[in-house]
């Protein structure tokens, strides 16, 4: 089978496609015939070991598993022992934890509780578009948000994968949703569902007088104190993507910053559940959830899908679609 390796950190020209054995499941893992993946800004952040912090995760001098794409949409080949949610012939839907990449390939093995049946209404390359992001997006408004129906919501960043699919999640849990994007993204935040949009290049959401019970930061390059000031007392504040100093300021000053009985800040370490996964899907089927998909590459252009969506310019998701 063709995939996509990376032997050092570095940019993305320096990913190389190669031919490997096809995986074999091994215990409650199933063998995916990848239909679709996507990319995600967790790609080129372990690409490129930025920040330094993901030296300690994936290999300090160089990466322990030469492998991206945690994104899959495909029909399910093989089954391994233990296996009871799925058999050959599935068509699936999921999304790999870091440590278990490897999307960006005609094959791939999962563990059967990162996955589930993609709805039958939707495309591989739409149900592709989600997984990340969309559990991302979910668990940054419901655990980290603690996002209840009636609420005010705000998300920074709301033209990007996890911004976009945020706005469309918090409308489906019942909240009323402020966009805020560029000026060339309004109308496609409108059409998410957002009940008000802030162009972030003629307003500055933190000096508006509107508060929110739940802010997500979905690009985070403001810091906490202006998230601070829109929060309302009982606020929570989800971190989910930005630059290194705003990442480690989310991590070491948001407990620092937290009022006891009061605001609340925190950074979401996504976890693929089976749980969440179907609520997703139920999303997805009912219409609730419509992924934005941006560009499409095939398989062997990785490393241009990559470079495009590190650029910051996508209006949604980045699909790579597999022959």
């Amino acid at each position: 089978m063709k995939a996509i390796l990376f032997d050092h950190y570095g940019p993305p020209e320096d990913l190389r496609l190669a031919e490997l054995p096809p995986p074999v499941p091994k215990e409650r893992e199933v063998r995916v015939r990848v239909r679709a993946s996507s990319v995600n800004a967790a790609d080129w952040h372990v690409l490129r070991a930025d920040p330094f912090l993901v030296r300690l995760v994936c290999g300090v001098f160089k990466p322990k598993v030469q492998r991206l794409g945690a994104d899959l949409a495909g029909v399910v080949e093989a089954v391994g022992p233990g296996v009871t949610r799925f058999k050959a012939g599935d068509e699936v839907f999921g999304c790999l934890p870091l440590g278990f990449w490897g999307a960006f390939a005609e094959q791939a093995c999962a563990h059967e509780d990162v996955l589930a049946l993609k709805p039958g209404r939707s495309s591989f390359e739409e149900a592709a578009a989600l997984p990340l992001a969309g559990l991302t997006a979910l668990q940054a408004l419901r655990d980290v948000g603690g996002l209840r129906a009636g609420q005010a919501v705000l998300v920074n960043g709301a033209s990007g994968g996890v911004g976009g699919l945020a706005v469309q999640i918090a409308k489906a849990l019942g909240a009323e949703v402020t966009a805020v994007c560029s000026p060339r993204n309004l109308e496609g935040a409108r059409s998410a569902g957002a009940d008000h949009v802030i162009d972030y290049t003629q307003e500055d959401f933190s000096a508006q007088d509107r508060r929110y019970d739940v802010v997500v930061a979905a690009n985070g390059y403001r810091p906490l104190a202006a998230y601070k000031r829109v929060l309302k007392p009982q606020g929570r504040y989800a971190m989910v993507g930005g630059t290194g100093k705003q990442m480690a300021e989310a991590v070491f000053l948001g407990a620092w910053q937290s009022e006891k009985g009061g605001r609340r800040f925190g950074r979401v370490d996504m976890k693929p559940k089976p749980e969440d996964l179907e609520c997703l899907r139920q999303m997805l089927e009912s219409g609730k959830l419509a992924p934005v998909i941006d560009r499409r590459y095939p398989l062997a252009q990785v490393p241009e899908a990559i470079a495009y969506l590190e650029q910051g310019h996508a209006q949604g998701k980045v699909v790579i679609t597999v022959a």
